[in-house]
């Protein structure tokens, strides 16, 4: 009876010490391994490990992207004229060994202190520009300063910045009627600027639309009576070169002529002597 309970006793030391003896690390997350309180192992990797039962400890830390959602923030731009700023910050931890020691591996201490780093960040870079600045230029410049400031101060936290966006950019209620007034008078400026130059230009093409149409209807008419003129010209010549062929022929072509032009419709009167000329060829005998 006592060899068994031995037994027994043996197998559970065995395995108490095998359980001890094993630790894991969870995907997405990152270890130390402490020796009386000293750090022997960094950054330990996702897996199965083993350790020294009773003289190592391990402490686990979230490595996957961390989001600090700030709550918005009034800031002053250079004008002295307060914005409200909504923005939020990405990061993860990338040296376990700093943030441990920086942070004491609290991550909702490293969001404060990194809080406090996106604030004056923020305060630096809207105090260097006037409300229409912010309103009217690209934000990613804005926030890639802050970036880049905000990676140099938290290097020695062992945590690395993705990403600071802002979110939203708000006037306060006092100021805001006043700003979109004044945004808006600088439109109706400019649209009243760009309706004056295209009147004006209007004014320029209508003129010249005008002079060339002037220009070439008097180019069309000379044309014209010149062409009329030469038609004029050659049906004398042709008529006058008839009148000498066969003069008693073309005059009594051109006879019936202002016979059809005379008698063009039957209720014309004509009050003449038949004896005139006007009737030679009527009065002919055969």
């Amino acid at each position: 009876m006592n060899t068994i309970l031995s037994i027994v006793i043996a197998i559970a030391a065995v395995l108490f010490l095998a359980i001890n003896s094993l630790y894991t690390v969870q995907e997405g997350d990152t270890a130390l391994v402490f020796r009386f309180g000293e750090i022997i192992e960094a950054d330990v990797k996702p897996g199965l490990h083993f350790k020294t039962p009773f003289v190592n400890k391990v402490k686990h830390f979230d490595a996957r992207l961390q989001t600090l959602d700030a709550a918005p923030e009034r800031y002053l731009t250079s004008e002295k004229k307060n914005l409200i700023v909504d923005s939020f910050v990405k990061w993860r931890i990338v040296d376990a060994t700093k943030f441990y020691t920086t942070m004491n591996g609290d991550i909702r201490l490293a969001n404060m202190r990194l809080g406090q780093i996106i604030k004056d960040g923020l305060r630096a870079e809207f105090g260097t520009r006037t409300v229409q600045e912010v309103i009217s230029q690209d934000r990613s410049l804005i926030v890639e300063d802050i970036k880049e400031n905000t990676s140099k101060s938290v290097g020695s936290f062992g945590i690395d910045i993705v990403d600071v966006q802002i979110k939203r950019v708000d006037l306060p209620k006092d100021i805001n009627e006043t700003v979109y007034r004044r945004m808006a008078a600088e439109r109706n400026r400019v649209a009243n600027d760009l309706r004056s130059q295209g009147s004006e230009a209007a004014e320029r093409i209508k003129a010249d639309a005008d002079r060339q149409k002037t220009v070439i209807s008097a180019d069309a008419f000379r044309d014209a009576e010149k062409i009329r003129g030469e038609a004029d010209g050659k049906t004398t010549e042709i008529y006058a070169k008839a009148y000498t062929k066969d003069s008693e022929f073309y005059s009594f072509y051109q006879s019936l002529n202002s016979y059809q032009s005379a008698f063009n419709k039957k209720s014309d009167v004509m009050v003449i002597d038949p004896k005139s000329d006007f009737f030679k060829y009527f009065n002919k005998q055969k």
